[in-house]
């Protein structure tokens, strides 16, 4: 198993053009702490669990150090909320560190929701709270245990900075991993502008990525 300096970061969405993407450091988090960490989760990147209770592996996840390699950024897209088309939605709390890729694995996004506000918060603050961290952690894992795909949770990270809601929280960070994080709206934000250019940037970055069996076929 890996150690965590010894992680190999791929930044492949970073080669592409910057006009799918704001490059965006994390925030990092006032006083944090572990709040919980996921061993199985680990293994998919290949870490060795005795990092996870690292102050490295703190820092790391709590936004306040960024490992070797990692080109952090918000991918812009667009998308459905509350009934309704919004031509520009984005990463608007969560940044994309970079992807791990392993022998027996293969590869897997690392994304850190609560990571702070990016050029598409609109008007959020681009923090997560533990609350809803929580609850996110718990949901993924109980998914996965089920056997339905989806995002995997490797830790919470809690802190003492305050965050308003309804009342005032604490802010938290989750660290997740997943095969992709491209979403259909990636392609409907630049199809709507008429950039038929992009889409197809886009969907041959997808097709090299994912399906390498189909390069070179027409679409």
């Amino acid at each position: 198993m890996t150690t965590l300096d010894k992680l190999h970061f791929s930044n492949s969405f970073h080669a592409l053009d910057p006009i799918f993407y704001t490059e965006v450091s994390p925030r990092g988090l006032h006083k944090p702490f572990l709040v919980s960490a996921n061993p199985l989760a680990a293994q998919l990147i290949g870490l060795d669990a005795n990092e996870l209770t690292s102050d490295a592996f703190l820092s790391a996840f709590s936004g306040n150090h960024l490992l070797p390699g990692s080109q952090p950024l918000a991918m812009v897209y667009a998308g459905h909320q509350f009934g309704g088309y919004s031509p520009q939605l984005g990463d608007g709390r969560g940044l994309l560190l970079g992807e791990i890729e392993t022998t027996e694995q293969g590869r897997w996004d690392l994304h850190l929701k609560g990571a702070g506000r990016t050029p598409y918060s609109r008007f959020g603050d681009g923090n997560a709270v533990l609350r809803s961290s929580i609850r996110e952690y718990l949901g993924s894992e109980a998914m996965a245990g089920l056997n339905i795909p989806t995002s995997r949770a490797l830790c919470i990270i809690g802190s003492e900075t305050p965050v308003r809601r309804e009342t005032q929280e604490t802010g938290a960070n989750l660290l997740r991993l997943s095969r992709t994080h491209i979403r259909f709206g990636h392609f409907e934000y630049f199809h709507y502008q008429h950039q038929t250019d992009k889409v197809k940037q886009l969907a041959d970055y997808v097709i090299q990525r994912h399906h390498p069996d189909l390069v070179g076929q027409t679409y």
